[in-house]
């Protein structure tokens, strides 16, 4: 049987992905940022998990404002990465398991979730960073695993409540323990944390909400259910809606888990970055 090892949350701003290119790992601005990363880089060379369930929020390349579902799952055998203009380099198509994907949603539909299948998706930074971020190198790793993708809408309101996008996590958490094949899974929740793009509170960051959240998501994240979805944008800003994604991660965990490794740091192109690798008890 399938086992869900664990999670991962990560930034996936953009100007990540610009770093990664110029590899300004060591520039004064962005290594307490990158120093994060090695801890985690050993513990999936160690598990080597054959499947990432990358949940991420489409930010305009794969959906649009005229079309966004709440919640979207890759069913393909790849998926490929575009220029998206903020001068990224595009990477490689990233290979899938559709043979998963459709078990995934199979489960999730008979849980009564909604989804919106997708037999081609086009993959934006809000995936493909993070993937950079844990895999370097990508498809030159050895230890890349084939992903499958899934957009929660953070963009179009009305967008999900947090409860309903832990209850998500744990319908997921569910399929994939109950898909027949021996592999190990790993879940990434992106995004986030606070951060506020545009209006009047462009530059806005919640240090101290942030924190709230990375402590309550390890071992209450029912607590973070009682967010409203406008109580979220007040404290985390317009954009910081995307801790539905780190909900949706942590339901899939089930109840018991141990923090190997936590960062937070500020400010990364305006946003306040977390990080948590968190590893499965059961």
């Amino acid at each position: 049987m399938a086992k869900v090892i664990g999670g991962i949350t990560t930034s996936h701003i953009p100007a990540v992905g610009n770093a990664i290119a110029q590899e300004l790992f060591e520039d004064p601005y962005w290594k307490p940022f990158f120093d994060a990363y090695p801890p985690v880089h050993e513990w999936l060379a160690e598990q080597k998990p054959d499947i990432v369930v990358n949940i991420y929020n489409d930010h305009g390349l794969g959906f649009f404002l005229d079309k966004m579902p709440t919640f979207a799952i890759g069913a393909a055998h790849e998926y490929h990465n575009e220029d998206e203009g903020w001068g990224i380099p595009a990477i490689p198509p990233m290979p899938g398991d559709a043979k998963l994907s459709w078990h995934i949603i199979e489960g999730m539909v008979e849980d009564e979730f909604d989804i919106t299948s997708c037999q081609e998706l086009a993959v934006d930074h809000g995936f493909t960073v993070p993937m950079q971020l844990f895999w370097p190198g990508l498809l030159d790793n050895p230890n890349l695993p084939r992903a499958i993708p899934i957009s929660a809408n953070t963009v179009q309101h009305p967008i999900p409540t947090l409860k309903r996008a832990l209850d998500f996590g744990k319908s997921l958490g569910k399929a994939l323990r109950s898909y027949p094949e021996d592999v190990k899974i790993v879940v990434l929740g992106t995004g986030g944390l606070s951060h506020q793009l545009d209006g009047e509170r462009a530059g806005h960051i919640n240090k101290k909400f942030d924190q709230m959240c990375m402590d309550k998501i390890v071992h209450d994240p029912e607590a973070l259910t009682k967010i409203s979805r406008m109580e979220l944008v007040k404290e985390a800003g317009s954009q910081g809606t995307e801790l539905i994604m780190w909900m949706m991660m942590r339901g899939a965990l089930g109840d018991d888990v141990d923090v190997l490794a936590k960062n937070y740091h500020i400010p990364i192109s305006n946003t306040g970055a977390g990080m948590l690798l968190l590893e499965c008890k059961d």
